[in-house]
C-alpha cells in the first residue's frame, strides 16, 4: 500500500533510441511557412541530380533553424532502399525569393547502411591464418614441380639444367674473344 513506488517508476524517462551512424538528428519546431511549402522547388531541385522515376513521394519539410527547411522525399534509385533524397532551402527575412542550399541523398532509420569500420588487426580470426598457411603449403610443393618440369629429361635435376646453361655461355664467350682476337 505504500504509494512511492509506483510514483517512483512513472518519474523514470523511457531510453531513447540508440542513434545510428550517418542519420541525421532532426531539430524540432515550426518550420518557415514560405519553405515548407515549396515542395515543388526541392523537387525540382532535385530532378537536377536526379531522373524523375527515382524521386518518390514527399515525406516531410523539417526545420533546421530560422528560414532554413530540409524537405525529404523517397529514395526510388536501386540500391537505396530505406535512402532519402533532400533539399534544403533558405530564404532571407521578409522575402519571398526561395534559394537552395543543399542536395543529397541520406539514410533513414530503416536503410541498409555498411557495417561499422573495424581495423584489419582485429578483423582476423584464427581460422584465416589457418586458410593461409593451408594455401602457402600448398604451393610450395608445386614450385618444386615447376623446377623439375623445366630441366626437360628424367632424371636431370633444374641444377644440371642451371649448370649446363652456364658452360654453354662460357664457351659463347670464349668463341667471341677467339673471334675478336683475329681482327
Amino acid at each position: 500500500m505504500n504509494p512511492e513506488p509506483e510514483q517512483a517508476e512513472s518519474k523514470v524517462a523511457p531510453k531513447a533510441p540508440r542513434r545510428r551512424a550517418g542519420v541525421p538528428v532532426w531539430r524540432t519546431g515550426k518550420p518557415d511557412a514560405v519553405l515548407a511549402a515549396a515542395v515543388d522547388t526541392a523537387r525540382t531541385a532535385i530532378e537536377g541530380i536526379a531522373k524523375a522515376s527515382e524521386i518518390g513521394e514527399h515525406l516531410a519539410a523539417r526545420t533546421e533553424g530560422d528560414r532554413v527547411v530540409t524537405h525529404l522525399f523517397e529514395s526510388r534509385l536501386p540500391g537505396y532502399i530505406g535512402w532519402q533524397w533532400y533539399a534544403v532551402l533558405t530564404r532571407n527575412s521578409r522575402s519571398k525569393v526561395i534559394t537552395v542550399n543543399e542536395l543529397g541523398l541520406l539514410p533513414s532509420e530503416e536503410s541498409i547502411l555498411a557495417p561499422e569500420w573495424v581495423p584489419w588487426a582485429e578483423r582476423v580470426r584464427p581460422e584465416d591464418a589457418q586458410e593461409q598457411d593451408t594455401e602457402n603449403a600448398e604451393e610450395t610443393p608445386e614450385e618444386g614441380a615447376a623446377g623439375e618440369s623445366e630441366a626437360g629429361e628424367p632424371g636431370e635435376t633444374a641444377a644440371d639444367v642451371e649448370s649446363a646453361s652456364d658452360d654453354e655461355t662460357e664457351s659463347d664467350a670464349d668463341a667471341e674473344s677467339g673471334s675478336l682476337e683475329r681482327d
